[in-house]
């Protein structure tokens, strides 16, 4: 028992290691090639956790050789297109100048209700709003509205606005990430006096958030 716990563990860290040189992606954003390793992998790490008499290796090896794979043909993927294209496919427009282009739904198998599904998951719920829309080599879609069915942007108003400053978070469940707090400019006495300030404890914060010019917010833990 303890054996197939070890066997496990180690095999899991393995494949977050796996996971990890392969890139950062989500799930629905990973390509085919990506997504067929994955599965893989899954599959092979399962045989020697089941079967204490296979060999870790027999499970290290093949996992070995599908990442080495998948790093080639993300390098060729990169230098090459027309392997790109090969194995992802192209992206293939469902919406042109507003006109729905049937062939590519039929082509894609995608119902209607697949297709508004994802326009509503743009905040998009009315079809002739959508001057172009172009489902991606990962199945995602993506859309262009009308320039009349557009949002009003600052820049539009031609008005002024403030510079965005990124927040992050210096505090998450009583626990400082030093790097956020570094990236504020800020140190663990200048942290203590602020929560000082606002006459709450560490262990009274839930969330802390703040950026590089000191505007934070504070949410305390909920029961305190």
């Amino acid at each position: 028992m303890i054996i197939s716990a070890i066997r496990t563990l180690l095999l899991y860290t393995f494949i977050i290691i796996a996971m990890r040189m392969m890139g950062k992606r989500q799930i629905s954003e990973m390509q085919t090639s990506e997504l067929v390793i994955t599965l893989l992998m899954s599959n092979i790490a399962s045989i020697p956790m089941q079967d204490t008499e296979q060999s870790m290796l027999s499970g290290v090896i093949p996992i070995m050789v599908l990442l080495v794979c998948e790093i080639l043909i993300s390098y060729l993927m990169l230098k090459r297109s027309k392997v790109r294209r090969l194995i992802c496919g192209k992206p293939v427009i469902v919406i042109n100048n507003g006109i729905v282009d049937q062939k590519a739904m039929v082509q894609l198998r995608i119902s209607t209700e697949d297709l508004f599904e994802q326009l509503r998951q743009k905040d998009i719920f009315d079809i002739n709003d959508v001057a172009f829309a172009i489902v991606e080599t990962n199945g995602m879609l993506s859309v262009m509205k009308k320039a009349e069915s557009e949002t009003v942007t600052v820049s539009d108003m031609k008005l002024k606005a403030d510079k965005n400053e990124l927040q992050v978070s210096v505090i998450s469940d009583g626990e400082i990430a030093e790097a956020s707090l570094r990236y504020c400019g800020m140190d663990r006495k200048e942290l203590e006096k602020l929560l000082k300030k606002e006459n709450v404890s560490l262990g009274d914060v839930f969330i802390m958030t703040c950026d590089t010019n000191r505007n934070y917010r504070i949410i305390r833990r909920e029961g305190k």
